[in-house]
């Protein structure tokens, strides 16, 4: 894709991010610091010109649609936007209409619409992982949840599985490869959260990665922002040197992320969730750090990873993480 066709997909996915309906300063925030950063990166691309133009409707949705000249560029602008719509929970009626009407604008045929659908909606409501039947005795009285001692070295191995993975996701040109990301953090998290005596449903999952500040949509479009301005997104991964080359910085994102995420709930988890919203960022920011510096070193897992991964497969990965 060209630059002028690049800045299209991106307001697309913008325009999805608005269009639960809600208004929350928080999503905005998010949404907005997303843009700025990619705008480091992007070259000639002024992208938080572009969240400006999209916030205040000085940039038309028919009109970004037909700039899209490929059916490979179009059918890329509907994922990743659908992909923007479930990032944080199943898409609402509202997202479900913007969708349409996006899919009607971008000329798809139903099955080009309802395929990638499919996938999105598989990997959004696949339920956690089931616990383990454990014979025990009833307790005398019920309580809340006692904080039990957890196996470190097995915990540790299992973040740094999972930030090999995603980081190998983002060496993929495919959007379905983004879009297992979030569900496999959210996984993560629950087995931690399981390790140490706590059974987690997705709104405390989704509460925790907010508190940290990891926003579900907002890390949906910096991963796909990232794969679109380094050229990753419409070609074939080739030779790995190649898309390394084009997806270092969402690898280091999402390997990055993953792993001080993982991190910071064992901490959290294992001192009885005491952490305040503040201690959470400010720990996760401090992980987030220390995690970019352990990126290089296990780049080539994360390489033997991406070579393995089957994106036809990617539901059943993400049910078997």
């Amino acid at each position: 894709m060209n630059a002028e066709e690049t800045r299209a997909v991106l307001a697309i996915a913008l325009m999805a991010a608005y269009a639960d309906g809600r208004k929350a300063d928080a999503e905005r925030d998010e949404v907005r610091r997303v843009a700025e950063a990619l705008g480091a990166d992007s070259g000639s691309l002024n992208l938080p010109a572009l969240y400006q133009d999209v916030l205040l409707k000085r940039i038309d949705l028919a009109r970004a649609a037909a700039t899209l000249g490929s059916g490979e560029a179009r059918q890329l602008a509907f994922e990743l936007a659908l992909g923007v719509c479930d990032a944080d929970e199943l898409r609402n009626e509202a997202e479900t209409r913007f969708l349409a009407h996006l899919g009607a604008l971008l000329k798809l045929t139903p099955p080009q619409m309802a395929e990638p659908a499919a996938v999105a909606d598989a990997l959004v409501t696949l339920p956690l992982p089931a616990p383990a039947p454990v014979a025990t005795e009833a307790p005398s009285k019920p309580g809340p949840p006692v904080a039990v001692a957890a196996d470190a070295a097995e915990l540790d191995g299992m973040i740094v599985n999972a930030a090999i993975v995603n980081g190998a996701l983002e060496l993929l040109p495919q959007s379905m490869a983004s879009m297992a990301i979030i569900p496999l953090q959210m996984r993560l998290v629950y087995r931690i959260g399981k390790a140490h005596g706590y059974e987690l449903d997705r709104g405390h999952i989704r509460d925790l990665l907010a508190a940290v500040g990891v926003g579900l949509t907002g890390q949906y479009l910096e991963e796909i922002g990232r794969k679109l301005i380094g050229g990753l997104f419409g070609k074939a991964a080739g030779r790995m040197v190649g898309a390394v080359a084009r997806g270092a910085a969402g690898m280091a994102f999402s390997f990055a992320t993953t792993y001080a995420l993982g991190k910071v709930a064992v901490r959290y988890y294992a001192g009885g969730r005491t952490m305040s919203t503040q201690m959470l960022k400010e720990a996760f920011d401090d992980m987030l750090q220390q995690a970019r510096g352990l990126q290089q070193r296990y780049q080539p897992q994360i390489e033997q990873q991406a070579r393995s991964i089957d994106v036809n497969r990617i539901v059943q990965m993400v049910r078997d993480s």
